[in-house]
């Protein structure tokens, strides 16, 4: 079973220095047939202008997962996170993976850390399997070389493959596809995939997709990657 989402069918919101993409509804952007994928609730393509970004706010039991494509992403919050002394510098950068398990309450802020270019990245929201977890925060980088021509594990619930760890049974893949490059990934029985096309052109399980395009799967034993073009993929494998 599946449904293909076409890049244009997503909700769309113009800031002014933010313009958003929403695959399922936030904000303002409500569409009962789009709340999520099983537990993931928030895909949003951000591009954030240059000096600019999201000011001090909270979050409570989320998984908040940050993938930047361009440009870089300043992240400060009340765990200490990129303030001096804090375990972590706060720059996330292309290839950085970033997740904060907001649990009890974080406060965070966002900003484009370039005061000309423009920072364009996703940010994903995941329902945890528990609630009232204490805050937690993971930072790693994935070269491209590791993602090229495969599926790269990025987060799971176990921090398998050296990804970062998130409280759901969930696991992120990423992958990079041109030309001949084709990988498969099995799907338990009972399980969910969600494949986000970040760019380029890809065909998923006999579908095609083109940037920003999404394909929903169910009852389905594995997922098969290729032809890409150029192609920069998310896959999501989630529990029902």
């Amino acid at each position: 079973m599946r449904e293909l989402i076409k890049s244009s069918d997503r909700g769309y919101a113009d800031h002014g220095w933010l313009k958003s993409f929403h695959s399922f509804s936030f904000a303002n952007y409500y569409n009962p047939r789009r709340m999520g994928f099983g537990p993931l609730r928030v895909i949003n393509e951000d591009k954030v202008a240059g000096g600019t970004g999201f000011g001090t706010h909270g979050h409570r039991d989320m998984e908040i997962i940050s993938y930047v494509l361009s440009g870089e992403l300043a992240h400060e919050d009340s765990m200490g996170n990129g303030k001096p002394g804090g375990a972590h510098a706060g720059v996330i950068r292309p290839g950085d993976v970033q997740r904060m398990s907001a649990g009890t309450g974080v406060m965070h802020s966002e900003y484009n850390h370039s005061k000309d270019g423009q920072t364009h990245f996703l940010q994903i929201w995941i329902m945890p399997n528990q609630q009232g977890v204490t805050p937690g925060y993971e930072q790693k980088h994935f070269p491209e070389t590791e993602k090229r021509g495969r599926l790269r594990l990025i987060a799971s619930p176990d921090g398998a493959q050296d990804s970062v760890s998130i409280h759901q049974d969930a696991r992120l893949f990423v992958g990079l596809f041109n030309g001949d490059e084709r990988a498969e990934l099995p799907l338990a029985e009972g399980r969910l995939s969600y494949v986000h096309l970040v760019r380029g052109e890809l065909t998923v399980n006999g579908e095609k997709l083109s940037t920003g395009d999404a394909l929903q799967i169910a009852k389905e034993d594995k997922l098969v990657v290729e032809q890409g073009q150029d192609a920069e993929v998310l896959v999501f494998d989630l529990p029902a």
